[in-house]
């Protein structure tokens, strides 16, 4: 059995709409890039904290195809974003051409049910609110890597929702950065 974690980048107010660019997702007239003033330090303990073991990507198609220009450019398959698999829930195949790419039924329920029910590493969910939402909502989350900005940006999607199933969490880690941007890693519950 695999576990699942989502690593999500999130305002003081808990949006998590377009951290790294203006026009990242500019749904509802959103302006993005708001993780800017932190986003080396926190990428560095990305790399220390979520990139150092072996991991498989679960994404949403928009983030998937965001993350595939940058690192495709990258070159080569010597980065851990390269080298994981990329599972990708999605109703459409075309272009799904980064290299170790998978679709997956957009029935996430089913699809990420058995996934997870599968032998393979850490399975990380990076950005993809729509289907953060939906693993929420099935109770497919495991672990919880979230990074809280020092900013407010008052509407957005957020993390979580109106009607978020509740949840006890235990805490394993957290870290700050000089910035002010702080990690924590949780542990869902489970009776």
């Amino acid at each position: 059995m695999r576990e699942l974690s989502i690593l999500i980048f999130v305002t003081a107010d808990g949006v998590m709409q377009a951290p790294g660019q203006v026009d990242e997702d500019p749904t509802g007239g959103f302006r993005g890039g708001w993780a800017t003033g932190c986003w080396d330090e926190v990428m560095a303990q990305v790399g220390q904290h979520a990139m150092a073991e072996p991991f498989d990507l679960l994404l949403g198609r928009s983030t998937y195809d965001l993350f595939k220009g940058g690192h495709v450019a990258e070159g080569g398959d010597d980065t851990p974003m390269n080298r994981a698999t990329k599972y990708v829930v999605t109703s459409r195949s075309e272009g799904l051409d980064w290299p170790s790419t998978v679709a997956l039924d957009p029935d996430v329920a089913t699809s990420v049910a058995a996934l997870k029910a599968g032998e393979g590493p850490l399975l990380q969910v990076h950005g993809s609110w729509q289907l953060v939402q939906a693993l929420l909502e099935n109770d497919l989350v495991d672990l919880f890597r979230i990074w809280t900005f020092p900013v407010f940006v008052g509407a957005g999607k957020r993390l979580f929702v109106d009607g978020a199933v509740p949840c006890d969490l235990e805490l394993l880690k957290s870290e700050p950065t000089p910035g002010g941007a702080v990690m924590t890693l949780y542990r869902k519950r489970r009776a």
